[in-house]
């Protein structure tokens, strides 16, 4: 299917093909021979895993950054920059693809394949075309089957922009594992630079040694990233192209401390971003050395900048804006976030972020924040937390961590950067709110956002969602406003969806009456129904309804079947993760989840052996050893 033109406006259409000649003009501008060097700007990624702006040029007293430091004082600094998710695979479908991972479902989720269309390519394959060097170095993780070889001319542990040809300027991106969350994981002493009593823990974190040892290991992290990005930046001076260079500094997520990486607050999305053009390039810069930008931005931007600022036409296909060079355009007011699926844990949350306020969607409420997801797990303060959380040692937004959600969350970053204090009601802000959520609603709209699909449902992708009658996306919005606000008077409404041909309705109503627990009981006709229903997924939603309606026998029985017998790895994971959420009422299924366990997906085995040890009161607080294997095979193979 060739890109969505249904909705261009006449006026649209003239400003792209005035925009494309304008890019023709200036690439061939840029492509001119000057006397100074070559006239296409070198480009330079740094990237660093799971961390927010850690740092002192973001105002960060206890952060030892200087070499990040010093790129700020002579570059741009971008105070309100937002990955897509608070994690790294869907976010670097983003970068990668120049569009939102939810247009290409199942890309919204943790580690899947997004199914994308024919035209798409990963964006360096369009400064290939025009004469540029790629190289990444090294890790992809794209979430969807783009075309490697076509985007890079070399992608590995040995790509590097010495490997070009004489003359070709170059496009590189270095990735800096040093700061990711398995640099966390243990439980023995950590001696560093940083002195655990200085650090700043935020309200939602208990205030206790094994937090403060944590924060401060990160503080280190940090230090020793700020080396590596000194030692690359030598390679460039040594080489002699520092005044040749554009170089971009970002993290890939926030993170990486608990409530943060996986979570859709600033502490999961917000990442630092500093950009430094060299003297003969700074007509293509956004500010002066050393400026700050305050306007959002967001990955789904970084692709046409990067474009832009090598002269070179961004498709019509990008859903991002450029924030530098000739094709920047008008700051953007918002920066849309996600989060579906975290490895084994389903949840379904939409944000939007302005300059001070965010407005956090929940759509599925009744799952609660801190969900059991083992690699998370693997941080010993994350497992105190729970543990002082059973033990009754909470209180306020510590405890909330660990309990369902409300269906709408709005914060005020400026007088709240904790974001604990939940505005959603305060006549004041409704104005600001109806602003927002309106927003949000017009980009989900926009974008075709695949997350109202069931995972594994043949409607995901690109191509498919984009046929109205097969995915009423507007009508599937408004029937989640219903089913969020958990009305047991809304049944009537469920009941009725639930007959409906459309396979996303059914699920939602499904679902809905998850929402309600025992006040669904009313439903349990219509829901037993839905047992044959010929989606796996509807069958799940409606099993697991039936455990809260009374039903508990004929609901168990008909989720021990979709563990058991269903051929789509997500139809297995929803059950076991429906297994999970009924708790007790699980006990007549221990076999089942037992022979789970050993699962061809190693999602299935991590969800069903902890809800094992629930049921079997043994230990839960870190990974059993088998999916701890599996996923450190999975993350070496993302990495390659």
């Amino acid at each position: 299917m060739a890109p969505d033109v249904t909705h261009v406006t006449r006026r649209q259409f003239l400003s792209g093909v005035a925009a494309g000649a304008g890019a023709m003009a200036v690439g061939a501008l840029l492509r001119a021979e000057t006397k100074d060097g070559p006239a296409r700007p070198n480009i330079l990624w740094i990237v660093s895993e799971d961390n927010n702006p850690y740092m002192g040029c973001y105002g960060d007293k206890l952060a030892r950054t200087p070499t990040l430091d010093g790129l700020a004082a002579k570059g741009v600094l971008y105070e309100n920059c937002f990955s897509q998710a608070p994690v790294c695979a869907p976010s670097r479908f983003t970068l990668i693809s120049g569009m939102y991972a939810p247009s290409c479902g199942p890309a919204e989720h943790m580690r899947a394949q997004g199914k994308i269309p024919t035209f798409l390519r990963g964006f360096p394959a369009y400064l290939r075309d025009a004469g540029y060097y790629c190289t990444n170095n090294s890790k992809t993780d794209y979430n969807s089957p783009i075309n490697i070889k076509d985007a890079w001319d070399e992608s590995s542990n040995n790509a590097h922009w010495r490997n070009r040809p004489a003359g070709k300027p170059f496009f590189a991106v270095f990735n800096h594992g040093v700061t990711h969350e398995s640099s966390m994981f243990g439980k023995g002493d950590r001696p560093g630079g940083t002195d655990p009593a200085q650090v700043r823990l935020p309200a939602y974190h208990p205030d206790t040694p094994e937090f403060r040892a944590d924060r401060a290991h990160y503080y280190d992290q940090m230090a020793l990233l700020d080396g590596q990005v000194a030692k690359l930046l030598k390679q460039l001076e040594d080489d002699g192209l520092s005044e040749d260079t554009i170089v971009f500094y970002y993290g890939d997520n926030g993170g990486v401390l608990g409530r943060s990486k996986r979570f859709c607050f600033d502490s999961g999305l917000h990442v630092p971003l500093i950009l430094v053009f060299p003297k003969k390039f700074q007509g293509l810069a956004p500010g002066a050395a050393g400026s700050r930008v305050e306007a959002p931005v967001s990955f789904v931007d970084f692709a046409p900048t990067v474009l832009s600022l090598a002269g070179v036409a961004a498709p019509k296909y990008f859903q991002g804006h450029a924030f530098a060079g000739p094709q920047k355009a008008e700051p953007q007011q918002y920066a849309f976030s996600f989060r579906n699926r975290m490895d084994e844990r389903y949840d379904f949350v939409r944000t939007v972020r302005g300059k001070r306020y965010r407005y956090i969607r929940h759509y599925m409420p009744h799952i609660i924040y801190g969900q059991h997801v083992a690699y998370m797990f693997q941080q010993r303060s994350v497992q105190q937390w729970f543990d002082m959380y059973k033990a009754g040692k909470l209180t306020g937004p510590q405890k909330f961590f660990w309990e369902e959600k409300p269906e709408e969350e709005f914060y005020d970053l400026q007088a709240d950067p904790d974001e604990v204090k939940n505005l959603i009601a305060a006549p004041e802000h409704q104005k600001t709110i109806s602003e927002m959520r309106a927003a949000l609603r017009q980009h989900l709209l926009a974008i075709r956002d695949n997350g109202f699909i069931p995972e594994g449902s043949p409607l995901e992708g690109y191509d498919a969602s984009r046929e109205p009658k097969a995915y009423p996306l507007e009508r599937i919005l408004d029937e989640c406003d219903v089913v969020t606000k958990r009305d047991p008077a809304n049944l009537p409404k469920l009941t009725a969806w639930m007959d409906d041909e459309n396979e996303c309705v059914r699920y939602w109503a499904a679902l809905g009456c998850v929402m309600l627990r025992e006040k669904c009981a009313p439903a349990a006709d219509a829901l037993a129904k839905r047992l044959t229903d010929a989606s796996g997924q509807v069958r799940v939603a409606a099993a697991e309804a039936l455990c809260y309606a009374g039903q508990e026998a004929k609901g168990t029985a008909a989720l021990v079947a979709c563990l058991g017998d269903d051929k789509s790895p997500w139809v297995r994971l929803q059950a076991a993760n429906a297994l999970g959420n009924i708790g007790e009422k699980a006990r007549p299924a221990l076999a089942a989840l037992e022979k789970a366990m050993s699962d061809s997906s190693q999602y299935v085995q991590r969800a069903t052996e902890y809800t094992v040890a629930v049921l079997k009161g043994e230990p839960v607080g870190a990974r059993p050893a088998k999916a701890a294997k599996a996923a450190k095979a999975a993350k070496k193979k993302a990495t390659q």
